[in-house]
């Protein structure tokens, strides 16, 4: 089996409202994002489809259909578009980022012959975007950022030990990073709100147990969490995990770029990805 994406974008405009709620509701679970008038993003969207290679032509589906399929959509259903206002399904399903790729699921599902839908990816802006692959669950991600200092050390070795494998990553006095967190979280979008979590909640869980805690601190020195374990991203990955999880039912994966090149992910002890 073979898997090919296609990358396209498109713009958009929503609000999320429940007009049966008061102001004050619609604000405490929403945001800014209940604005009544509305707010827009320029949206990423990520087909993947999956099948054999074509022994003859050597490809797996004609990229040319595949983008013809994905613009018709988006022309005639989505791009600049007050999606509330002008498409029937977003007039009753509030069109967050999961229920959006649910949407586009449904809608490119058959369409590409005898390739398979394998994944959608929507990305609504630079920190957050949602996943959809087979079945009823959507996966909601969240990026946030921190700044800290470490120092590569265990205490299981000796010090020419982790000088060799550590090198400069085991000074003295530390160095330090800009880490990318993305929390993501896993289920069915709620048949209200549309969300498969509260990002208010989220950002607040997210921000007390790791944000407060390791944003501007030197792991090593200041932190309870790594005075005894090596701050490596990977031990970060699964404190993370287990700061998050006891808050956070629907958590499915830690991601935690140490920088541009250094990327990690922990699924959690169960999950096994």
């Amino acid at each position: 089996m073979l898997y090919l994406t296609r990358r396209s974008e498109f713009s958009a405009a929503h609000s999320y409202r429940i007009e049966s709620w008061s102001e004050e509701k619609n604000r405490a679970v929403f945001g800014l994002c209940s604005n009544p008038n509305g707010h827009g993003h320029d949206y990423q969207l990520d087909v993947t489809v999956a099948g054999p290679l074509n022994p003859l032509s050597g490809i797996v589906l004609n990229i040319a259909e595949v983008d013809r399929v994905i613009k018709e959509m988006i022309e005639t259903e989505l791009e600049g578009k007050f999606l509330n206002r002008e498409h029937p399904y977003f007039q009753k399903h509030i069109p967050t980022t999961e229920t959006m790729a649910v949407y586009i699921w449904k809608v490119l599902e058959t369409k590409f012959g005898n390739c398979k839908l394998h994944k959608i990816k929507l990305q609504e802006n630079d920190n957050l975007y949602s996943v959809k692959e087979e079945g009823e669950l959507v996966q909601l991600t969240r990026k946030y950022h921190f700044s800290s200092a470490h120092r590569l050390h265990s205490h299981h070795l000796t010090d020419e030990e982790n000088k060799k494998l550590f090198g400069k990553c085991n000074n003295l006095y530390g160095h330090g990073h800009n880490y990318c967190l993305e929390v993501t979280v896993i289920g069915e979008p709620d048949p209200i709100t549309g969300m498969v979590v509260n990002l208010a909640e989220l950002d607040e869980i997210v921000d007390r147990e790791v944000i407060k805690k390791f944003d501007h601190k030197h792991l090593n020195l200041d932190t309870e969490e790594f005075k005894e374990i090596n701050p490596t991203s990977e031990n970060m990955a699964i404190v993370i995990w287990k700061l998050l999880s006891p808050h956070i039912p629907s958590l499915y994966k830690i991601g935690l770029w140490e920088t541009q090149r250094n990327y990690f992910e922990y699924f959690g002890p169960h999950k096994g990805k």
